[in-house]
């Protein structure tokens, strides 16, 4: 165990782009939460994500529903295992996606237009 672990908690399991688009399409697909700065997602967000950015998540991640699995995803990963951990700490079955928007749109995934009204 790391010192990191040790004072912020355990990391979530990441993830790729791939298995968290396949995860998407199950019949009981789980939430999408995207970290990034509304202005961040111009270039578009995964179909269905929720966007709560990392400056207001300690305030509002008790919005999402404890019982549902729930991926984080951010620009680079450098955001979303924040986020995936706070949500671990509370409770949540989390997974975070490994690369974020930039291996999502690399990766050819869909993505579509974001409400910036959020």
């Amino acid at each position: 165990m790391s010192i990191f672990d040790w004072l912020f908690g355990p990391k979530a399991r990441q993830i790729s782009v791939q298995e968290a688009y396949v995860l998407l399409q199950n019949a009981n697909p789980p939430l999408i939460v995207d970290v990034r700065q509304l202005v961040e997602t111009k270039d578009g967000i995964v179909a269905g994500a929720i966007v709560i950015p990392l400056t207001e998540f300690g305030e509002r991640y008790a919005e999402l529903p404890p019982e549902q699995q729930i991926l984080t995803i951010c620009r680079s990963s450098h955001r979303s295992p924040l986020a995936a951990r706070r949500l671990l700490k509370a409770g949540y079955q989390v997974l975070d996606v490994q690369g974020g928007m930039i291996a999502w749109q690399e990766a050819g995934l869909p993505v579509q237009t974001a409400n910036t009204d959020q």
